[in-house]
């Protein structure tokens, strides 16, 4: 309790907490992002429930994630060398998950693309995404981006506490985010392309620093947001343009 007290008198916590807050609303965009996508391919009526259940996943990962932060710290030793780099479990862990957003966002973006691209098959058989498969492939991705997540917040600070609230503050700004992203990525089926891109960006990034090439964080941000502003300009074009029409 005291040194709960303690940290509250502190300024530098309090700097602490809201950048730590910022970092990891940032971080969360890209999660929530595949979880718009993913879920807008279920029925209606279980869209908004699996949007919830995977950004709650999220959160409880994430706060678990914290209380074994000694094992996380951890996993950023290396475990074995190959090609004159030391991998260490968090690169592994990276690398598989860019690896399966890279495979996600291709699939999307063919799926996108091809005017009939058919069912999915496998072995045969017509294969649709259901309700547990969708919070699998959430859950997947929850966890690559909460040890990155996790590992971003200890690189910042050493208090738990303010760590604990960052996490639920920036889980709190996803799961009001969410809805609304969802209906807007739908309702305008250029953004999804441009959402699969960033998503296509985003597992390329993860790859890159899981074999030790590190990406500054600025550069891709400011490639989304410079993305979306044009973007947004093509959606009031093409609005212009409908009312000069009617």
């Amino acid at each position: 309790m005291e040194s709960i007290i303690a940290l509250a008198a502190d300024p530098t916590a309090w700097i602490a907490l809201a950048t730590l807050i910022v970092m990891e609303v940032v971080l969360g965009i890209d999660n929530l992002i595949f979880i718009s996508i993913l879920t807008n391919k279920l029925p209606a009526h279980q869209q908004t429930k699996a949007r919830r259940i995977g950004i709650g996943l999220a959160l409880v990962m994430r706060l678990g994630l914290l209380g074994t932060i000694a094992i996380i710290v951890q996993l950023t030793e290396p475990i074995f060398t190959a090609f004159g780099h030391g991998f260490s479990w968090r690169d592994l862990i990276l690398i598989a998950g860019g690896l399966f957003l890279v495979w996600k966002a291709t699939k999307e973006i063919h799926h996108n693309v091809d005017k009939d691209p058919g069912p999915d098959m496998f072995d045969g058989k017509v294969v649709q995404l259901g309700f547990a498969a969708a919070i699998g492939q959430i859950l997947v991705l929850d966890l690559v981006f909460s040890i990155d997540s996790i590992i971003t917040a200890v690189g910042m600070t050493d208090h738990v506490p303010i760590m604990v609230i960052a996490v639920v503050v920036a889980v709190s700004v996803m799961l009001l985010a969410a809805e609304p992203l969802a209906k807007f990525i739908e309702a305008n089926p250029t953004v999804v392309m441009l959402a699969l891109g960033f998503l296509l960006m985003i597992g390329m990034t993860l790859i890159a620093e899981g074999f030790g090439a590190h990406v500054s964080k600025g550069y891709i941000y400011a490639a989304m947001a410079f993305s979306a502003l044009v973007e947004g300009l093509n959606m009031l074009s093409r609005r212009a343009r409908e009312k000069r029409a009617r």
